[in-house]
C-alpha cells in the first residue's frame, strides 16, 4: 500500500494500493491491458481519500503548452499534467488574457474540463475548443469538441462517466486578441472598464487568498459543496422568510444560492467534528486541522447537507470528489 496523505490536499493519512504516473500517451494507452480497479487523480486537489482504496492510482503528468496564432485569436494546447494556475499565470504574462478570472484555481489542466471548473463570473468551457483523450472503453485516442463535452455547472461528460471512461491528455484552449476585462462579478464589479488583465489577476488571487486558507498550510479541498440551483418559484418563498438571500439568476425560471450563504445561516461556521471544522472565514470550505479521519469529514458534511435541507429544502451536492475503499462515496 502506497500512502496518499500527501497526495491529496486534505492530507487524509489513508492508502491505495498503488500508485504510478503516466508521462505519456502510450503510458496511457496502456490502462487498456489493467485489469484491477483504478482511479485517475491530477494533483489531488479536489478528491479526498476517506478511506484506504483498494485499487490502483495513476497520475497523468504529460506536459507541454503549444500557442499559435488562428485567424481571430490565440489557439493554446496544453498538456493535462501542467497546473493550472502557472498556465494562466503565463498566458496574462505573455500578453494573452482571457483566464485571469480563473486565477489561483488548484489543480491541474487535465482536471480543469471535469469539474468545468469557474470563478468570478468565468468556467473553463467559456474558452474550450476541444479535449483529448484516451478512451477506455473503445481503446482509442479521441477528440471531444466542446459541445461533445457536455459541459454544465461543475460538469462534464467526463465527471458524467462511470466507469472512468476518459483520460484526458491535452485541452486546447482559445483566448481572443481583442480582449476585454469581465467584471460583472462582486469583488471585481468595483474596477474601472479599462482594468488591465494583469490586475484582475492581482485582485482575484488576493480576493481567493483572503477567502480561502492556503492547503499547503491548512489541508482542504477548496468549495466542497456547489452552489445549488433552485427553481424560482421555490427562492421566491424562501425570500419571504429570509429578506437577505442572496442569488444569482440563472435563467428566466431558476437562481443559484450561494452555498455558503445557506451554511452559514445554519450556524456551521467554525463548527468542529473531532479535527475537522467549517472555514471560520469561508463555510463552504471543510478543512483538516490536524489528524482528521474520513469518519470526521463524512460525518461534517452530511451533518451539514441534512440541516440545510431541513431549513431551506435545498439540497447540496458535493462538489469534492470522496473515495472510498472500493470508488466514489455518496453522501
Amino acid at each position: 500500500m502506497v500512502n496518499m496523505q500527501s497526495l491529496h490536499s486534505f492530507g487524509l493519512n489513508n492508502s491505495a494500493k498503488g500508485v504510478e504516473t503516466l508521462s505519456t500517451i502510450e503510458d496511457v494507452e496502456a490502462l487498456a491491458s489493467f485489469s484491477q480497479p483504478y482511479l485517475i487523480l491530477g494533483q489531488g486537489t479536489n478528491t479526498v481519500f476517506v478511506n484506504d482504496y483498494l485499487g490502483h492510482v495513476f497520475k497523468v503528468d504529460i506536459k507541454g503548452v503549444d500557442i499559435t496564432k488562428a485567424e481571430i485569436g490565440y489557439r493554446i494546447k496544453v498538456g493535462a499534467g501542467e497546473d493550472w494556475h502557472k498556465l494562466v499565470e503565463h498566458l496574462v504574462s505573455v500578453g494573452i488574457n482571457g483566464l485571469e478570472n480563473l486565477a489561483l484555481i488548484p489543480g491541474s489542466v487535465g482536471a480543469a474540463p471535469v469539474q468545468n471548473i469557474g470563478a468570478y463570473g468565468a468556467e473553463f468551457a467559456d474558452y474550450c475548443v476541444s479535449v483529448t483523450c484516451y478512451d477506455v472503453k473503445n481503446h482509442a485516442v479521441t477528440t471531444l469538441d466542446v459541445d461533445a463535452c457536455q459541459f454544465g455547472y461543475r460538469d462534464s461528460i467526463f465527471k458524467k462517466t462511470r466507469p472512468q471512461r476518459y483520460v484526458i491528455l491535452f485541452v486546447e484552449l482559445t483566448l481572443p486578441f481583442q480582449w476585454s476585462p469581465n467584471l460583472n462579478y462582486k469583488g471585481l464589479d468595483h474596477l474601472p472598464d479599462n482594468t488591465d488583465a494583469r490586475t484582475v489577476f492581482d485582485t482575484v488571487m488576493s480576493i481567493r487568498q483572503q477567502k480561502l486558507p492556503d492547503p499547503k498550510k491548512v489541508g482542504n479541498a477548496g468549495s466542497f459543496f456547489k452552489n445549488p440551483v433552485i427553481a424560482l418559484s421555490h427562492y421566491e418563498k424562501l425570500k419571504q422568510q429570509n429578506p437577505n438571500m442572496p442569488c444569482y439568476v440563472v435563467d428566466d425560471h431558476t437562481v443559484k444560492i450561494p452555498a455558503a450563504w445557506l451554511i452559514d445561516q445554519c450556524g456551521f461556521k467554525g463548527k468542529r467534528w473531532g479535527a475537522v471544522i467549517c472555514h471560520q472565514n469561508q463555510p463552504l470550505v471543510l478543512a483538516n486541522q490536524g489528524k482528521a479521519t474520513g469518519a470526521q469529514l463524512l460525518m461534517a458534511a452530511r451533518e451539514i447537507k441534512k440541516t440545510v435541507l431541513q431549513r431551506f429544502d435545498v439540497e447540496l451536492e458535493n462538489e469534492v470528489r470522496l473515495i472510498g475503499s472500493s470508488g466514489e462515496v455518496t453522501l
